[in-house]
């Protein structure tokens, strides 16, 4: 199966702009061949104020996403420090 991959605003206008080039581009990769076609088996389910939602290690960068049926949700792409406290800001 195959998930559409859909993203918070913010990941464009923020968080990518912060990471550099080579980093994006290994990103991007692992959410097309992990995130699209399996994300239950390479993500982490998340607790606490992020309950519901999973994340995806890629170094030291952490995907945070949430997915159902058939779209993957990406909250936030950001440095392991920064993740945790930024996340939760952008629930709805």
């Amino acid at each position: 199966m195959t998930y559409a991959v859909r993203y918070h605003p913010r990941v464009a206008d923020r968080d990518l702009k912060k990471i550099p080039t080579a980093m994006r581009s290994r990103i991007a990769r692992a959410i097309q061949e992990r995130l699209a076609t399996q994300p239950e088996r390479f993500g982490v389910p998340l607790a606490g104020t992020l309950h519901g939602y999973w994340k995806l290690r890629i170094g030291d960068y952490r995907v945070v996403f949430q997915f159902a049926d058939d779209e993957v949700f990406v909250l936030a792409i950001l440095h392991r420090r920064e993740v945790y406290g930024a996340a939760p800001r952008r629930l709805p």
